[in-house]
């Protein structure tokens, strides 16, 4: 049988989010400088590969032999794998950049953990003991 879990919280703090007490937060860092500059790096690094395979194709319309052709093909398929890469890092580069934002972040506490048979939460020390 699963013991009751007692539901009466303070009004001022929520059930779900309830930081931990004494928790200080980390400084931010580089991350907040990249997670600012990350439109403008998928700005640029998409923009640049795909006017280089625009004036590929541009100038492929004209009359070309087939070995020119071939090139010209060859370099706009090379830039459209250059822009799904860039997409591929900035996309890391911004997953990245969420999980040391919410490492840094305030620690919450999570759902106490009954001890079966115990009607009281396992209640972690303030300090560990000393062997």
């Amino acid at each position: 049988m699963m013991p009751q879990m007692d539901n009466t919280t303070d009004s001022s703090t929520s059930p779900w989010l309830r930081k931990w007490p004494g928790f200080q937060r980390s400084p931010s860092g580089l991350e907040w400088v990249l997670w600012r500059r990350l439109p403008f790096i998928l700005l640029v690094g998409v923009s640049v590969p795909s006017a280089v395979a625009l004036t590929a194709w541009l100038l492929g319309l004209g009359e070309v032999d087939a070995a020119t052709q071939r090139d010209l093909t060859q370099w706009v398929y090379m830039m459209v794998g250059l822009v799904i890469l860039h997409l591929t890092l900035v996309l890391t580069l911004a997953i990245g950049c969420v999980i040391v934002m919410l490492m840094k972040g305030p620690a919450y506490v999570a759902d106490p953990y009954f001890l079966d048979g115990t009607q009281e939460p396992l209640q972690r020390k303030s300090k560990p003991d000393a062997d």
